[in-house]
């Protein structure tokens, strides 16, 4: 599907995601073995977009599994239609025949969740499985995806085992709020996405809000830049940095030292305690830009 990780980076550029060279080279990895990718990094470094561009790019359907505690199989492998399997065994009561239990699990009942709808997918092109922020789901949800994982397959134990014809293209992200267990990491690519360095972060921005200045953009990166260094609870991420920068345009804001800059930090700070520690860096920021 990809040439080579300069592929990567171009078809990801005509979709306005500007990729690095070892995001890229993972990308292609992971496409042209068949291996599912786990993307790490903080929050709003663009892990989730990635996949999602990546299923842009193939022209693929994206399939999308939120992780949260309490995730089950049920959720995200394979349910059972119970309302069709009552009403099946009701009917069978009023024509006076028998039914067997055999007869109420079969792939007429079976409800395919995320998992297995990539695997029974059809069609030319695998579709993208986003597997978002693995980390929030329980420990043995981990156990769950090791056969889909290693195998690109689902057991439903009264059917057996379904193999994708195709192995989907699968990313997992994760942004490290727990470890996860070895064997679920032996059986990915791995790649961690860091903060972009500014220069790469200027060029996000300003592909992302085009009404922001190239002054403007320059000033809030390399401000958002050094915020990262503050003992933040939630340090910004990219998606910070592009909610902000909008914001400031919404205010008519051309410049970091307009006062008017001070009613968009909600847009970096997630906690009461780092917004005091926020503003009191902007407010040494702008005073040594006015010097």
């Amino acid at each position: 599907m990809f040439t080579d990780p300069d592929d990567v980076v171009h078809r990801f550029d005509a979709h306005n995601y500007l990729l690095d060279m070892g995001t890229a080279s993972a990308i292609y990895l992971a496409v042209t073995l068949g291996r599912p990718l786990l993307l790490e990094g903080e929050p709003g470094v663009g892990k989730t977009t990635a996949a999602k561009t990546l299923a842009a790019v193939l022209d693929t359907t994206l399939v999308r599994l939120q992780c949260y505690e309490g995730l089950t199989a049920s959720e995200a492998l394979y349910d059972w239609n119970y309302q069709r399997q009552l009403l099946a065994i009701r009917l069978a009561e009023a024509q006076g025949t028998g039914i067997q239990e055999a007869d109420l699990y079969t792939e007429a009942y079976l409800v395919d969740r995320p998992i297995l709808r990539c695997v029974r997918h059809r069609g030319p092109t695998p579709p993208v499985l986003l597997i978002d922020e693995i980390d929030r789901a329980d420990d043995e949800f981990e156990a769950l995806l090791l056969e889909f994982l290693g195998e690109s397959a689902v057991t439903v134990p009264e059917l057996g085992t379904f193999v994708a014809q195709r192995p989907p293209v699968a990313v997992l992200t994760s942004n490290r709020s727990r470890d996860l267990h070895d064997a679920l990491r032996r059986r990915c690519l791995y790649h961690w996405i860091d903060y972009p360095e500014p220069a790469r972060a200027a060029a996000i921005v300003r592909r992302t809000v085009p009404g922001a200045t190239a002054p403007l953009i320059q000033r809030a990166t390399q401000f958002v830049g050094r915020t990262r260094d503050l003992d933040l609870d939630k340090p910004p991420g990219v998606a910070e940095t592009i909610d902000w920068v909008a914001a400031l345009v919404s205010l008519g804001v051309a410049d970091l030292v307009d006062p008017g800059a001070l009613a968009s930090l909600g847009a970096l700070a997630k906690t009461p305690d780092d917004r005091t520690l926020i503003r009191d860096a902007y407010t040494a920021f702008t005073e040594c830009s006015r010097t």
